[in-house]
């Protein structure tokens, strides 16, 4: 799926090599409630590929709900395996 705009931002992305230009674009392009929002979600993401914790016990930890988790989990189980590699390697 696309949004307008979507591919402009992909390409800004890419183009901020560096990790002090790419915070500062995505603090520039994101509410702090918004960072605060993907900061939980790579956590999550984490926590689901390291399967160290019941989903209960991630809920408490990141103070998310049980129903996110699901969505977080039923989305890993249809990640490319490409990218699910990516993610662990990145990730661990």
């Amino acid at each position: 799926m696309h949004y307008p705009g979507w591919k402009n931002f992909i390409d800004l992305v890419q183009q901020a090599e560096k990790k002090k230009l790419l915070n500062e674009l995505f603090q520039f392009c994101f509410t702090a409630e918004e960072q605060e929002q993907m900061g939980k979600r790579i956590l999550l993401i984490e926590a689901l590929l390291k399967g160290e914790l019941t989903q209960r016990d991630i809920a408490k930890k990141l103070e998310i709900s049980i129903s996110k988790i699901t969505r977080g989990s039923n989305m890993l189980k249809n990640t490319p395996s490409h990218l699910k590699r990516f993610l662990e390697k990145q990730l661990d």
